[in-house]
């Protein structure tokens, strides 16, 4: 089994070297791709309808869905940025050193800035600025408090290392 991984109106995706992208992940069209990142199981990045860019060390992780809005809004992702499982990221900015938490969604032309949190669950309505350093969580997401040192080396930095350790055992020796 191999990603599928197809152009859309004559664009095909750009990946850059050393990502592994999970057998069954699906990425389309207008999607630039860094160093160094991961895609994952059932992950789908859906460059169909408007650009996706995505910097180095990022990691998209199962089930997670990148998309855009036709003519509206497309999605820069910074790096060093960690998609938790299921999540959906729309249409937004979102700045480097970000978690986006499981099953967290953030809609169209929300920015959300350097070293921040997006907890699990939390739902991220559109037009939402989150300022550098806040976490945020809930249904609509709100700001809980600002990110500790502790967070942002236990949890932001350690789960993107992590992860390209993890895609690391994929790799064919």
């Amino acid at each position: 089994m191999t990603p599928l991984i197809l152009p859309v109106n004559g664009v095909a995706p750009k990946i850059g070297p050393n990502c592994f992208i999970a057998p069954n992940a699906t990425i389309v069209g207008q999607v630039e791709m860094g160093n160094d990142c991961s895609v994952w199981f059932s992950a789908v990045v859906r460059g169909d309808v408007n650009q996706i860019k995505i910097g180095n060390f990022v990691n998209i992780q199962d089930n997670a869905t990148i998309h855009a809005t036709y003519q509206k809004a497309s999605t820069t992702i910074g790096n060093y940025v960690s998609i938790g499982h299921n999540a959906i990221v729309h249409g937004c900015s979102i700045h480097d050193h970000v978690l986006i938490g499981m099953g967290a969604i953030v809609m169209d032309h929300c920015i959300v800035e350097s070293y921040s949190i997006v907890a699990a669950g939390a739902v991220v309505p559109a037009n939402t600025h989150i300022k550098e350093g806040e976490l945020w969580a809930g249904v609509p997401a709100k700001k809980i408090k600002d990110v500790s040192k502790e967070l942002k080396e236990g949890e932001i930095e350690r789960i993107a290392n992590n992860y390209k350790m993890y895609s690391s055992w994929f790799e064919s020796k």
